[in-house]
Order: structure tokens, then sequence, then C-alpha cells
């Protein structure tokens, strides 16, 4: 039976990390079904060479175990950029003599700065690995769909060696805005992102985009990196996400001070999402500035943690005469404090200059919360007819819909919101194993070769730790 292998490493090293990709490996994962379209499904993490099969994705309740390990994940991304580092050295090297050299300063420096402490990791990792997976023997027809972000990982050479060996590579694409919008990130994240995107380009056998504007847009750019024909041997295909928060609990208790946002009459616009530049938090502010110029009694609730190139922004709230008063922020908030704002807040604003998709639009219409979102195309493709629209090139634009709102009571869409329905994370998942299964089942099984005729390739590979936002 065909199996789709659906991996997610980083998830697995990392459980507690709650942004949006995060969050949707973990759903998907959680919500997985056994088989679907014809094929088997499983999740699975490639850890140090070797595959697993999760049997866990949450971590043990150990504080100390889990403490260990996560010190142990920041020592092996230091010492993985450090190995890169002297790779990178080591080809600008002219002699022999210079290369040796290196080699035994690159070795005695790895020992001494990582050895001890990966070692400890190690140990940790020997005790909780069992309990949270058991080795897989992969097989020729397998498919490996990564669906996590898997620039953050160094598993390519195994990536490469399991398609060598007759494994299928499925790469499920976020969105392309490192490529796209490159001034929004630090310029070490493009590049890895880059790099990356062109492993991705060369090695897999088809693509999901969580929407089918983001897989218009890679079509378009496998396009004019392989060429036309090269691109149509590959295939395209999307599926959308769900809307559950389901890190939530009843016995978790509401932010107080969120709360207390929510028991005076006066309205609540929420905005959600990592704070960085393409979120465009400045035009929601001048927007809201102009808003209360006009004697507008509204409120802003910024709700999402700290991302990049965010500093002077942050000044900017922290600063502002509003600031506690018709202005309100939270950093790090419960997904049980997110699902209150979510049921009380009057309306989400979202100004963003470019997404993937957009995961607070469809949490927070599928709660009845009607949106406000900037005029780009993914939006109308989630919200269509039942969210309200605005022009980025003008803040007045969102003022206005902000006073008019609060004025008449009546919210400025063509439809409205509670007529609006949206699939769940168990139907998003299902999704995108039934329509990846159909383009597997479809196409020519790949055999595997034998190592001795065509030897995998040595070619750089990125691995670098990179997180992009909500």
């Amino acid at each position: 039976m065909t199996r789709l292998l659906v991996e997610c490493t980083h998830v697995f090293r990392n459980p507690r990390v709650n942004s949006g990709i995060q969050r949707v490996v973990r759903n998907v994962i959680n919500q997985l079904p056994p088989s679907a379209g014809g094929v088997e499904c499983m999740p699975v993490v490639l850890l140090k060479g070797k595959l697993y099969r999760v049997t866990r994705l949450a971590p043990l309740d150990s504080p100390l175990s889990n403490a260990i390990v996560t010190f142990g994940e920041r020592v092996e991304r230091l010492a993985h950029r450090f190995g890169q580092l002297y790779h990178r050295l080591d080809r600008r090297c002219r002699t022999k003599l210079t290369q040796r050299a290196l080699y035994v300063g690159y070795r005695l420096s790895a020992f001494a700065l990582f050895g001890l402490a990966l070692r400890l990791v190690e140990r940790v990792n020997r005790y909780q690995l069992p309990q949270r997976c058991e080795p897989l023997q992969h097989r020729p027809g397998d498919h490996l769909v990564l669906l996590d972000s898997s620039w953050h990982s160094d598993f390519f050479q195994h990536a490469e060696q399991l398609k060598h060996e007759g494994v299928g590579i499925i790469a499920v694409i976020y969105d392309l805005i490192p490529l796209t919008h490159p001034h929004f990130y630090e310029t070490r994240l493009v590049q890895v992102f880059s790099e990356w995107f062109d492993w991705i380009t060369r090695t897999a056998d088809g693509y999901v985009a969580i929407s089918a504007t983001v897989r218009d847009q890679l079509r378009e750019e496998v396009q004019r990196r392989i060429g036309p024909k090269q691109a149509e041997k590959r295939w395209f295909d999307y599926f959308h996400l769900g809307s559950e928060l389901d890190l939530r609990s009843i016995k978790a208790i509401v932010e107080p001070r969120l709360e207390r946002l929510f028991t005076t009459p006066e309205p609540v616009f929420l905005m959600v999402s990592t704070i960085e530049p393409r979120k465009n938090h400045e035009y929601l502010m001048d927007a809201f500035d102009r808003a209360w110029a006009a004697g507008s009694s509204a409120r802003l609730c910024i709700v999402g943690s700290i991302g990049w190139k965010c500093d002077a922004l942050l000044t900017r709230v922290r600063t502002h005469p509003e600031y506690n008063r018709r202005l309100f922020m939270f950093n790090d908030l419960s997904d049980t404090s997110l699902e209150h704002a979510y049921a009380h807040a009057s309306a989400l604003v979202f100004p963003s200059y470019v997404e993937g998709f957009g995961l607070p639009l469809v949490e927070a219409m599928q709660r009845g919360l009607p949106a406000m979102g900037s005029d780009i195309a993914v939006f109308r493709e989630i919200g269509g007819e039942f969210m309200a629209y605005f022009d980025l090139q003008d803040p007045q634009r969102l003022a206005d819909l902000v006073t008019g709102f609060e004025l008449s009571g009546q919210f400025p869409a063509n439809r409205e919101v509670t007529d609006w329905q949206w699939i769940g994370w168990r139907e998003a998942s299902l999704q995108l194993v039934e329509r990846t299964a159909g383009h597997v089942l479809q196409a020519p099984a790949v055999p595997a070769k034998s190592p001795a005729s065509n030897p995998t390739p040595e070619v750089h590979r990125p691995g670098a730790v990179v997180r992009f936002g909500r």
C-alpha cells in the first residue's frame, strides 16, 4: 500500500512553539487520518539521519528533561551553523596544509564548544525518543510530505538519499514572501529561505500550497527557475487551513487585563499576528490615530508575539498617549485568552501587506467575528463577500470603516459573517492527504536507483533556524 509519510520534525523538536506554521503542523498531525484516498498516512520525523514514526507529538511531562532538550536544540543549531562556517572556509583553502589545519581547529573547537552539551542531550533523547516515536523503515513507493518548516532543518542529505532509494518528495508551501518581499526580513533569513527553495525546486515531485493564490504564485516561480518543460513534470495543488484553537483549556485563566478590556461598552477592534513589518501595524496605528482624532471611542487591541524589525513600532505603541486607555497590546496570550478575545471583540482588523493564507481571519470569522482586511488576493479567496476590504495606500480608508461601523452598527460587508462557513482542522488534514494521494496514485512509480550507478551529488544544502510568523 502506498504510504504518505507526513514530516513534522521541527514541531516534534520544538513542541511549545505556537506561531502560524507550528499551529498548522500540530493540528494537521493531530487530525491526520490513518488512511485516505487509497493510501496509508503516518506522521514521521527525520532525526540524525534516521526515519521515525511519531507516536506522541506532545512533549513528555518532565520539566527537567524538556528543559535539557530545549537547551540541546539550541546547541545543535549553533553547532550546525558552526559546521556551515567551517565548510565555507574549507572551500576557500588553497593548500592541503591549510585545509588540514582548519579541520583540526574545527574539530577541537566543536568538541570544546558543543561536545559535552550534546552528549548530555543525547542521553536524555535516548530516554525520551522511545516514548514519542519508533524507528520506521522506508519503502520504495513511499512519499515524504514535508509539512513542517523544513528550512529549519539539516536533514536535506537524508531526504535526498530517500529519494534516491525510491521515495517521492512532496513540499507543502506556506508562502513565497521571503522571495517576493525580502525587505520584510533580515538578510540572513532571506538567504536561508532562498537556498531552501532552490533545493526544494530541484528535489520535490509535487507541491501543495495553503491557498490557491500561493499555488498559482508557486507554479509561476518554479517555471521561472527550471523552465516550463521541467515544471510540467511536477504537480501543483492546494488545501485550506482549519480554524480551531487546539491549545485552549477550560482550566486556564483568561489574562485579567484582557478580560477587563471587554467589560466596558466601547467597541474593541482586534489585530492578531506576529509583530513584524509585513503585518503593517504602522498603517493600523495611523488609521486609528485618525479615527480617534475624529472622535471615535473605539479601542484597538494588538495581540501577537514580538518578531523582528519592530523596535520603532513597539516604542510607538508603548509611548502612545492612548496606551492602556484606548490602545492595548498583549505579546504572550494563551489560546484560552485568545479565544476570549475573539468571542468578545467587535471586529478583526488585518492590514497585512502580503499573506500566504491569513489564519486569524478564519479563526475570527468562524466564531462569528466580522473581519476587515487589506484588499489582497488571498483575503478575497478566503473572505469573499463576507469581509470588508480597505486600500493600503490610504489609512483613512480603514479609519472610515471603523468609525462608520461604530456609528451605524452595520458591518460594511456585502454579506453577513453568520452565513460564512469554513472547515475545521480534521477537514483540512483530510483535504491535504486526499489531494496529495490523488496526485501520487496518478504519477508513475519512481524506481530506486543503484548507489553505484547514480550517486547522490554533493551540493550546498540549506539548514538554519528561521522563524516566519503567524
